[in-house]
């Protein structure tokens, strides 16, 4: 559909959300007029009525988080489309596809023109989020997209012979900077990249052997390691996958196509090599990895070779089960799938033979069992793991992945007692944490034990057994250093610790630019960590403006939002006019500002003084008042 007839449809439409007369238009707008409407990205899996289905759907006008839209639904009141106006001007500006009523896409104007600039794939379509400068339908650049997509797009690139394409999943020259790479290897990596475009051309010119059709069915590759802050002069951590591959169907036959080396960069993957396809006999997979790995090509014959015929049927089945899994709607569906999907895994994981991406698998099984235990699905969940986790220990002598896979049993056990009839919270959560003090006890190698201690550390101070809190914690800081664990310890040690020290907040602001508490010294200051999410936000934020009008400039306040989704903020600050800076960066709790500060909770409420000292830094919202008369005279 041309930008010309989307406007057409659009504005007839929001007739009907304006409320306008009916008879102000030539025709009244109808769902088959909005279902005529589709993605200016092509190939997106969504929901496609019959003739016969789209005259039973319904459209009305609704109101989303304050913004005006309509909805295009089925008979059975499933979504379909969702299209809003999201800066009041009357016009559209989102346009969003559902399937099996979940969003998959969504087309955006952000900059208010009638033409769509960006394009976000969600749910189980995967994180790519587009942009698409030009407005004429063409990506020109990745704000996201994950490793696993970025093999994706090579080989789409590599079936089509798109240059355009590959470069923009390729690393750039420009971007080798905010590697934080030492000198030497900067340089290394900025001649490696400068002469990709040129080297990916001349392999598509020479006729590469894909298939036009070639589908990309699954990314293979180890875990993903990290380039420590420190290595060689670097200054940051990178994260890096070496040796990937990509697993194809081209032309009816099964291939892997070796990408190499992927490094992020931002919210986002790229590429470093030209990818190899087997029988390019002008080219061949990089001698060794780029960072830390031996190339596949390199690694003894049995571990690196083509994936056997026994494999790919099982990958096949794989990616044909979750698509049926997609399709599932009854508890009982969802089940089966489960339990079809952890045998499946199971099978796989015995087909590999390198022990690296066999414990890739089986860590993949681990945390489906847990998650479908916490959904109330598998009950055999707990007994799957503990056997698993013997095998593992007793057979395999791999005490690693045992204890990946026994911390997710015992997990996998405390949310499937949690959820049975008449459960003894205090009992069962009493049983849980001694079993996770003896998990420490028999698995302190194990990474996960880090993340075990943070469960005990974190329990003991919900229940103000601030001193043992703070043991556990610095016990994880000491044994587990640069973990995830120990940056959540070292946040919340801080939090602890912080009562009459200066502390500096700063981040991200919602506005551009960034938030810094360092500036409002000489003004007391409240800094409330948040989440739309939390029952009290409303509530919390009323209040909050009561006392700002009351003590105005004297008091300063900072909102630290904690949600996964910024619309969800930014729609509530729209609706309850919140005045003052908020930092927000992507994560949520797992975000940068909450790990600092090893927020467990929502609302925190941290006071500090103006001298920029901390008063507390846990006060709740019923108690600022009395506080603030004492500091604020």
């Amino acid at each position: 559909m041309t930008v010309n007839s989307r406007l057409l449809v659009c504005a007839t439409l929001w007739a009907i959300v304006l409320g306008l007369a009916a008879e102000s238009w030539a025709a009244a707008p109808s769902a088959e007029q909005a279902l005529r409407l589709t993605p200016t990205q092509p190939n997106v899996d969504y929901a496609k009525p019959t003739p016969e289905q789209t005259a039973k759907c319904t459209i009305s006008a609704r109101k989303f988080n304050g913004k005006v839209g309509w909805v295009v639904e089925d008979e059975h009141g499933l979504t379909l489309r969702i299209f809003l106006d999201t800066n009041g001007d009357n016009v559209v500006d989102q346009w969003s596809y559902f399937q099996d009523g979940v969003e998959v896409y969504r087309d955006i104007d952000s900059d208010f023109n009638g033409k769509v600039d960006q394009c976000r794939w969600l749910h189980s379509a995967g994180t790519r989020w587009a942009e698409v400068k030009n407005e004429d339908g063409r990506i020109t650049a990745w704000r996201q997209i994950s490793a696993e997509e970025v093999t994706a797009e090579v080989v789409a690139a590599l079936a089509a012979k798109d240059t355009e394409r590959f470069a923009l999943v390729a690393l750039k020259p420009q971007e080798v900077q905010l590697l934080g790479l030492g000198p030497e290897k900067s340089e290394e990596l900025s001649r490696k990249v400068a002469a990709l475009a040129e080297e990916f051309a001349k392999l598509v010119a020479r006729q590469a052997p894909l298939d036009p059709k070639t589908q990309w069915l699954h990314f293979s590759a180890s875990q993903p390691g990290v380039v420590p802050a420190g290595t060689n002069g670097s200054t940051r951590d990178l994260r890096v996958y070496e040796n990937t591959v990509a697993i194809v169907d081209s032309g009816g036959k099964h291939t892997q196509v070796h990408i190499g080396t992927l490094v992020q960069v931002g919210e986002g993957w790229r590429v470093i090599d030209i990818p190899h396809v087997p029988g390019d006999a002008q080219a061949s997979p990089a001698k060794s990895g780029f960072f830390f790995h031996a190339s596949m090509s390199a690694r003894p014959t049995g571990q690196s070779g083509a994936p056997s015929e026994t494999m790919l049927k099982l990958l096949d089945k794989l990616a044909a089960l979750d698509q049926a899994g997609a399709e599932a709607k009854t508890e009982a569906q969802r089940a089966e799938y489960i339990n079809q999907r952890v045998a499946l895994l199971e099978q796989i994981a015995q087909q590999v033979g390198n022990q690296q991406e066999r414990a890739v698998w089986l860590r993949q099984l681990a945390d489906m069992m847990i998650t479908a235990c916490q959904q109330g699905l598998y009950p055999d969940g707990p007994k799957r793991l503990e056997s698993l986790a013997e095998q593992l220990l007793k057979k395999e002598k791999d005490k690693e992945l045992a204890g990946y896979v026994k911390y997710h049993q015992i997990m996998a056990e405390y949310a499937q007692a949690m959820q049975a009839p008449k459960a003894d919270f205090a009992k069962i959560h009493t049983e849980w944490l001694k079993k996770l003090e003896q998990y420490v006890a028999d698995y302190s190698p194990a990474a996960t034990t880090g993340e075990a201690m943070l469960q005990l550390a974190m329990n003991q101070e919900y229940a103000a057994q601030d001193d043992e809190a703070r043991k556990w914690y610095s016990r994880i800081i000491k044994e587990f250093p640069g973990s995830p664990a120990a940056q959540r310890a070292t946040g919340a040690l801080t939090r602890m610790d912080c009562v009459g020290k200066a502390i500096r907040i700063s981040g991200k602001s919602t506005t551009g630019g960034t938030v810094d508490s360092a500036q409002l010294k000489g003004k007391v200051l409240v800094i409330h960590y948040w989440s739309t999410v939390a029952d009290s936000a409303k509530s919390d934020v009323a209040v909050l403006k009561e006392l700002q009008r009351r003590y105005g400039n004297a008091l300063a306040i900072i909102g630290v939002n904690l949600d996964f989704d910024a619309r969800a903020m930014n729609a509530f600050i729209a609706e309850h006019k919140v005045p003052w800076p908020q930092i927000y960066e992507p994560g949520g709790m797992d975000s940068r500002p909450a790990v600092d500060m090893g927020i467990l909770t929502l609302p925190t409420i941290i006071l500090v003084d103006a001298q920029g000292k901390v008063v507390s830094n846990s006060i709740q919202v019923a108690e600022l008042d009395t506080a603030l008369k004492k500091l604020i005279r």
